[in-house]
């Protein structure tokens, strides 16, 4: 379950395809161009649980980056783009990140972050020259043979809390190499979406936010393409979908209500008929843009819930909705329990705290024990919230209410 199986099987098949610029990169070359990656970080001295920090904008370069993290048991931190540089240096000094790429597409950002960030000694760019970098194309034509030993790497992801303080959220790495089964993440969307080396995934967000790497990162687990648009545009969607036959798309609210902005006679014209489903997320979807979406697509539409710290993972489909809206489903990954400020079981229907259950801890704050332990239920600690609000109904669907502190 990683692009070097997908290599050997069906190696000219497409892992990712630029929906602008046509750019791609078979899975072929993103298993020898990650490995040749991964060999120059092991070169650099970087070992099993160093990071490396990347800033970009979407382009192909993106997934070598990330699998070279994950075929060498390294974290990797994406930066989000838009940050001011500041913020930025302080995510990558705060990663404790030992080196950086980044895109000729964030150049001003890229070249104000070299005086900010003085602990970095080795700087990557592709796609162009960039003052105080070194050319990643022409590293890793020269990257030495690959690794033998390739355990498995991870994420280390930044959000804003609610004082506005970036904070990392950093799961434990799995004692697995990288071509063995065993990500609970990769196997919770592939069960629940039914992911397969046929499907053809659509992602419009930016590659720095955590939903995109990781689901991108899932559908490659499984064989199938990924198309990434530039950016998102309500029409240029569409278009992507109807020339790409996509299988499966995500996209955000946001998103709904710009392309139900659409004409009926824009939304008319294109061909959606490849789409077995739309996946949502990242924010609260209000009813009646959802019901429009329904109404528009089919019953194609799923929502999905998952903290950035990927602690759980719930599913609800659109008849599920239908049936009980407002819910975001029931549990994919991990058991829910809703608790009392005490930590007392609550019933169903009562509103409480949203704790999920699993085998082991599936996250720390980066550098923070005292909010790491806040998030541990008192007498479980497998048991983690991360301020969430909601009840279960009596057949386990969650339903949220609010929100007392950002992932």
């Amino acid at each position: 379950m990683f692009p070097g199986v997908h290599a050997v099987t069906s190696p000219d098949r497409p892992a990712v395809v630029m929906s602008g610029s046509g750019r791609s990169l078979t899975y072929r070359e993103l298993n020898e161009n990650s490995a040749k990656f991964a060999r120059v970080l092991h070169d650099l001295g970087l070992r099993k649980g160093d990071v490396f920090a990347f800033v970009s904008d979407n382009a192909p370069e993106c997934f070598e980056l990330y699998w070279a993290a994950l075929r060498s048991g390294l974290y990797v931190t994406p930066v989000n783009r838009n940050l001011s540089p500041t913020d930025a240096a302080f995510i990558i000094h705060d990663s404790d990140s030992k080196v950086l790429v980044v895109s000729a597409g964030v150049r001003a950002l890229a070249e104000a972050l070299v005086p900010l960030t003085p602990q970095i000694t080795n700087r990557f760019c592709f796609g162009g020259p960039i003052a105080g970098y070194r050319s990643y194309e022409a590293m890793r034509a020269n990257a030495g043979v690959p690794l033998v030993q390739c355990p498995r790497g991870s994420d280390l992801l930044y959000a804003a809390s609610t004082t506005g303080r970036l904070t990392g959220m950093k799961p434990p790495l799995l004692p697995i190499e990288v071509d063995q089964p065993g990500d609970p993440n990769t196997m919770a969307i592939g069960m629940a979406y039914r992911f397969t080396f046929s499907d053809v995934y659509l992602t419009p967000s930016p590659i720095d936010h955590d939903a995109s790497l990781r689901w991108c990162g899932a559908v490659h687990a499984y064989g199938g393409t990924v198309v990434m648009m530039e950016k998102f545009d309500a029409e240029q969607v569409l278009q992507a979908l109807e020339t790409h036959f996509v299988t499966v798309a995500q996209m955000e609210p946001a998103m709904f209500v710009r392309m139900l902005q659409l004409s009926e006679a824009v939304r008319a014209k294109y061909d959606l008929s490849s789409l077995r489903s739309i996946v949502h997320a990242a924010a609260p979807c209000p009813p009646v843009v959802k019901k429009s979406m329904i109404d528009w697509v089919g019953m194609i539409l799923n929502e999905y819930y998952s903290p950035i710290e990927g602690n759980g993972f719930t599913t609800i489909s659109s008849g599920e909705w239908l049936a009980r809206p407002r819910s975001v489903g029931r549990s994919a990954l991990g058991t829910l329990h809703i608790c009392d400020d005490e930590g007392t079981e609550l019933p169903a229907g009562e509103v409480g705290t949203v704790y999920f259950e699993r085998e082991v801890a599936p996250f720390e704050y980066h550098k923070d024990l005292e909010k790491t332990a806040s998030t541990r239920h008192p007498d479980y600690p497998t048991w983690t919230a991360v301020g969430d609000h909601g009840f279960l109904d009596v057949d386990g669907y969650l339903f949220l209410a609010d929100r007392s502190s950002a992932s």
